[in-house]
């Protein structure tokens, strides 16, 4: 058996790193290039959004206020929405920091998504809404809503399938790869059909999630640190990126 030897500060800074290279590679070789290199940065950014999926629905579990947790995520989501459509390549003019204004897909960050899993947690173990068929629709409206979001509803549904198989790791994992399948096919058929393979990649991201020890640092001081790293990397490093291809 493999030692969990990562815990949630090391597994953070994975994901931050990967993601970096994914987006520098989107900056350097815009559009959907098939040489060798750009398409291996990709792969390993495609670790990113699983681990994320998986600590928002550990946060749902061990926050000690859901509602402010859920707060944050949204007003994350907010300020990452123009940090994150003014590095995209689909970028236009101050119109596109409205959604759908030129387009319906990937008008927003996977933020948008993510805050919208945590809300999906929240509505399937609500005991103030007792009738199954009103859970169920209201996770088909948080679908929709989600849609434009980068990952679409995807990494919603995967939070709400981490986190509602807690203490079934492989069943996490099947039902996380399941739902970016889907995702891979619809991206496969309507946008691009390597990139709709490559989105499977993810795979990547479970053993670093399996490593997970599930533990905080032992550095009180920087568990604070990592606790807001991300919420100001985020946006900020999208922002750098945009003002790049702004100027060059």
């Amino acid at each position: 058996m493999k030692q969990k030897c990562l815990d949630s500060n090391a597994v953070k800074l994975i994901a931050i790193a990967a993601m970096t290279i994914d987006h520098i590679a989107w900056l350097i070789y815009p559009g959907y290039p098939k040489e060798l290199l750009p398409l291996l940065l990709h792969a390993i950014g495609r670790i990113t959004c699983p681990v994320m999926c998986y600590f928002v629905a550990e946060g749902y579990y061990y926050t000690h206020d859901v509602s402010k947790y859920t707060r944050r995520m949204f007003a994350f989501a907010l300020v990452s929405h123009f940090a994150y459509v003014f590095a995209s390549n689909n970028y236009v003019d101050w119109r596109s920091f409205i959604p759908c204004y030129y387009g319906v897909l990937d008008q927003t960050s996977v933020m948008w998504s993510l805050a919208w899993g945590l809300v999906m947690l929240r509505v399937v173990n609500s005991e103030k809404i007792r009738k199954e068929s009103l859970k169920t629709l209201l996770i088909i409206l948080i679908c929709l809503v989600s849609f434009p979001a980068d990952w679409s509803c995807i990494a919603a549904l995967c939070i709400l399938a981490i986190g509602t198989n807690r203490g079934n790791f492989k069943a996490q994992m099947l039902w996380m790869l399941f739902y970016v399948a889907i995702y891979a096919v619809v991206y496969f058929f309507a946008i691009d059909r390597v990139y709709g393979l490559l989105q499977m990649a993810v795979v990547l991201a479970i053993p670093v999630i399996t490593l997970y020890n599930g533990r905080r640092g032992s550095s009180q001081r920087l568990n604070a640190v990592m606790k807001w790293a991300f919420y100001i990397y985020y946006p900020l490093h999208l922002f750098i990126i945009g003002l790049i291809k702004f100027l060059c």
